[in-house]
């Protein structure tokens, strides 16, 4: 693996890689704000239907009586299932009646009543607009919220299924520019969105490029950094999201009005891709495909911003050729997406890391998307899920340096879905300790991200790695659109939702322990070094010493 001694040379942790952490890891923070945002923007206000005694002065003129908005409500809006006023029904003709003190609040009958048929009146007190109350998504089109984040959730799978193939065979920086262009003309064009199908086309597109963002970020920042600061880069990255629900819930805060909160997490993304043109080209990925020169570039631009002026002198493209002459030799073998499941080596590494990418997407999206259902305050929540995501991803870095990527990657899911199993046991009365106990589950699945973004970069080669990890993209995004479909078991059994999304990361952190430790070791840059470290394992010695056969190591 001799790109790692040509990276160690240019520098693998110097001031090219903060310039570069600096750059890839601040969108990161705004776009976790497009995934997050819909807890604010598709808010469901408190409504009522429209009724004539209470919203048409004209009608008002007319009640006899001094009658208060309080009684006038009494005799238009029937009760709703919690004794409060309807949310969808409304008195055909006002029910006088209710007003008798010897009257009871049974004297009328369910035939008296019917839909909004002249829309719904709805609280601005929150939020002066959403897309529920622009689309009038409630009642018997309450559906069509869910179906928008559907359809998002939707967007970053296909995404991640197109650019991690696409970013294998044209690069990294290329992919991640056009995404990042793609992320602020669609997203700001679900701002001015004339309807709600044409503001799902736009939402949908910001997602594919969300997948595609995230996925080169990781890779980019990855296959730039030497081995031993590989885990505390990918961490900060891991940081990026963490942050994010912490600005989308300020940025929210600030802005109440759904439009504008949409331009507000779009518009910097113009920015980003102005500056994307000055980012570096993977090195590594350049000199698999065989690009030399290019290669050879990208390595001295490194080696100047890093001050190895040595090596900068140095690198030329016949070392270069010397150096990598194994794998570029190797590489020429192809390697097709199939290989993730045929090749001896990739297929268990292949189920198990998708697995887990599955179990963090299916539970983290089933319960950070409906935030609404954890707690009165979204705002808070939405700080509280990040703050409590910041010192468990801290704490994952330390437990990847001492426990290695497995233990890690097993710890963190079980003791997430154990958090969220642990809720079955709270009464729903116990608010807080269910809210509680809900964010510590989902500061779990944090660690668990950081942790399978890392392990599966490592699991796999440069050749395959990006597929890999649009892969297990998918997995997490498939996860994602089940997750809040899961909360329909509630319906026959308050419970039974908090147990499928509980067991499903507890299986999939000890489905981990099949899965080969990685630690310390360079990233694989062909199927042939993925092999080699087989082999590797099939001959070490009694624990704690290892018989090296390959000279890649």
């Amino acid at each position: 693996m001799a790109f790692s001694e040509l990276l160690d040379q240019v520098g693998g942790l110097g001031r090219f890689q903060v310039l570069q952490m600096v750059a890839l890891v601040v969108p990161i923070m705004w776009l976790t704000t497009q995934s997050m945002m819909e807890n604010f923007s598709a808010a469901v206000p408190n409504h009522r239907c429209w009724v004539p005694l209470l919203d048409n002065s004209t009608a008002q003129a007319g009640v006899p009586g001094a009658l208060g908005p309080k009684d006038l409500l009494t005799v238009s809006i029937p009760p709703g299932p919690n004794h409060e006023p309807h949310r969808c029904r409304r008195f055909r003709q006002p029910q006088w009646q209710l007003l008798d003190p010897n009257g009871t609040a049974t004297n009328w009958s369910e035939a008296a009543t019917e839909p909004c048929v002249d829309g719904w009146v709805y609280d601005r007190s929150t939020f002066t607009s959403t897309i529920v109350a622009k689309w009038d998504l409630v009642c018997d089109s309450h559906a069509l919220k869910p179906m928008a984040q559907s359809i998002y959730l939707s967007g970053i799978l296909v995404g991640a299924a197109v650019f991690g193939q696409v970013s294998d065979r044209f690069g990294r920086r290329l992919v991640l520019t056009w995404n990042y262009l793609q992320m602020a003309v669609s997203g700001t064009a679900a701002a001015f969105a004339p309807t709600f199908p044409v503001y799902c086309l736009f939402r949908f597109l910001v997602a594919l490029a969300v997948a595609g963002v995230m996925m080169n970020t990781c890779t980019l920042l990855m296959e730039w950094t030497s081995t031993r600061a590989r885990a505390l880069v990918m961490t900060l990255n891991s940081l990026g999201f963490s942050f994010g629900q912490v600005l989308m819930a300020t940025v929210a805060y600030g802005v109440r009005d759904w439009a504008l909160l949409q331009l507000v997490v779009s518009a910097p993304f113009f920015l980003c891709f102005v500056y994307s043109w000055w980012l570096a080209e993977s090195a590594r990925w350049l000199l698999i495909k065989g690009k030399l020169e290019q290669g050879l570039r990208e390595l001295q631009k490194v080696a100047a911003i890093n001050g190895k002026r040595a090596a900068e002198d140095t690198l030329t493209a016949e070392a270069l050729l010397s150096a990598m002459r194994e794998e570029l030799s190797a590489s020429q073998a192809p390697a097709s997406p199939a290989a993730l499941l045929c090749t001896p080596g990739l297929g268990l590494r292949t189920c198990v890391s998708t697995l887990c990418w599955f179990a963090f997407g299916f539970t983290f999206y089933g319960l950070a998307l409906d935030l609404q259902a954890l707690g009165s305050d979204i705002f808070l929540l939405q700080v509280l899920i990040g703050v409590v995501d910041i010192p468990a991803k801290i704490g994952t870095l330390l437990l990847l340096n001492r426990l290695g990527r497995r233990s890690t990657q097993v710890a963190s899911l079980v003791l997430a879905g154990l958090c969220v199993l642990a809720n079955m046991l709270v009464p729903h009365e116990l608010g807080a300790l269910r809210s509680s106990l809900a964010v510590l589950g989902l500061g779990g699945l944090g660690a668990a991200f950081t942790c399978v973004s890392i392990y599966t970069g490592e699991l796999f080669p440069t050749v395959l790695r990006m597929t890999a990890v649009g892969l297990g993209q998918m997995a997490a995004r498939a996860g994602a659109i089940l997750g809040p479909l899961v909360r329909l078991l509630g319906a026959h059994g308050r419970s039974l939702p908090l147990l499928v999304y509980g067991a499903v990361p507890v299986l999939s952190g000890l489905a981990a322990l099949l899965l080969p430790e990685t630690q310390s070791l360079p990233l694989p840059d062909t199927v042939q070094d993925v092999q080699n470290q087989a082999m590797m394992k099939a001959t070490r010695s009694p624990p704690g010493r290892t018989v090296l056969k390959s000279t890649h190591f």
